[in-house]
């Protein structure tokens, strides 16, 4: 018989929840002493100290001794397999940076925000220095740093590290984002479209695992899509597949920022509603309309429940085109869970062949905001560990394949 979970609010329960806490402050801080998990966690040095020891037994924490302010001190890490890859995901208005081990787990995690139209040589500058410094923490040297992954919010052309689209990242058009990356760091770096890797992350980690045939849409500031076929990625033929918020649904609708006129992102994306809803309620973060929505505001229920329409019409097309066995939904404007699923599922059901809509299953994607993140640390394992020729190069970006081998297998700044 299987044993029961634990009852909110029990010791077990409780136990649990101490541990979630230590284990969340050693990734976001890379490793710390047990007097610094205390004050970190706002658990007393006792229940850090029995919790580091039961998890190091486990396996989970890793402990070395360490100095500091001329006391010896236990310096708690999360243990990890020898090798690591940095992941790295550039958002429209933020930065994640990420290192993780050969078996795929995150060990260390920072979020910064970035200015809009920040530009590239800025933000990659600030990702080499801060994966230094996690390199650090986690008690590794630059050695065993195997490469990095980047995820981008446009359409990358795999061969070069460019932006394939001018416009769409302002500040980083006609950057060899690959070669600038690794002149950084000393290692091989590989780029890809961030959608791409949120569809990667679920394939890997999440909803989409065991799946033949997956449409990955990423909802939020941006909207893409990522595509799985035969369970691998498909990256078309320069790795620009998946560009699904750049679809024309409105042949006389705004002008998006690639250029071209009523794109799915300028009917659909977070942005464009909460530009609706200015006049009703003021200057809303997409956080505050996603909170007022589960708390039935009518107004913030309807302009998410009319983008979930647009986005499951257009989504409807694309599944007549290839027939997926499932659609997920990512990035923060899936957390509003079935007020924007219902009408997705709804369109795709009224929209799409018989045959295709009843083949098919929408659901929410498990892995949230670290969909794209666990994605890119895949796919850099996939690029600097699998492919022996790589890790045998020079280090540089041009190590890389020209189009990568299909690879088998998160709040409102995205």
């Amino acid at each position: 018989m299987n044993a029961k979970p634990p009852t909110p609010g029990s010791q077990s329960s409780l136990r649990e929840s101490n541990r979630a806490r230590i284990i969340d402050a050693i990734k976001q801080f890379g490793g710390l002493t047990q007097v610094e998990l205390a004050g970190a966690t706002g658990l007393s040095a006792a229940t850090v100290s029995n919790i580091v020891k039961e998890l190091t037994a486990l396996g989970v924490l890793n402990t070395t001794q360490s100095i500091r302010s001329g006391r010896r001190a236990q310096h708690v890490t999360l243990a990890r397999t020898p090798g690591l890859v940095g992941a790295v995901q550039f958002g429209l208005r933020h930065m994640r940076v990420a290192l993780a081990d050969t078996s795929g787990s995150l060990l260390s995690d920072h979020r910064l925000p970035l200015g809009t139209d920040h530009r590239a040589d800025a933000g990659l500058d600030r990702a080499a220095l801060l994966i230094a410094d996690m390199l650090e923490t986690v008690d590794a040297s630059s050695s065993e740093l195997l490469g990095v992954g980047l995820a981008l919010p446009a359409p990358v052309d795999m061969s070069t590290g460019l932006i394939s689209s001018p416009g769409i990242m302002r500040g980083w058009d006609n950057v060899p984002v690959m070669d600038v990356m690794s002149q950084r760091i000393n290692k091989p770096v590989a780029v890809a479209n961030a959608s791409n890797m949120g569809a990667l992350g679920e394939l890997k980690h999440g909803a989409a695992m065991g799946a033949r045939h997956v449409l990955y849409i990423q909802s939020g500031l941006r909207i893409g899509a990522g595509l799985i076929l035969n369970s691998q990625i498909f990256w078309g033929a320069n790795g620009s597949a998946g560009e699904f918020g750049h679809m024309t649904v409105n042949p006389d609708g705004a002008i998006c920022r690639c250029g071209n006129r009523g794109c799915l992102e300028t009917e659909a994306g977070a942005a464009v509603l909460l530009d609706s809803l200015r006049g009703s309620h003021g200057v809303l973060t997409l956080k505050d309309m996603l909170r007022l929505a589960a708390e039935g505001d009518l107004g913030c229920i309807r302009v998410i429940s009319d983008a979930g329409r647009k986005i499951g019409m257009a989504a409807a097309n694309l599944c007549n085109v290839f027939n997926p066995e499932r659609v997920i939904l990512g990035g923060d404007l899936a957390d509003a869970g079935e007020i924007l699923l219902g009408p997705v599922r709804e369109a795709i059901e009224r929209f799409s062949l018989p045959s295709v809509a009843e083949s098919i299953r929408v659901e929410k994607g498990s892995l949230g905001a670290d969909a794209e993140l666990l994605g890119v640390a895949a796919f850099a394992l996939e690029r600097f560990v699998e492919d022996g020729s790589i890790l045998m190069g020079s280090g540089s970006a041009s190590a890389l394949s020209p189009i990568p081998s299909p690879v088998p297998t998160h709040l409102e700044d995205q």
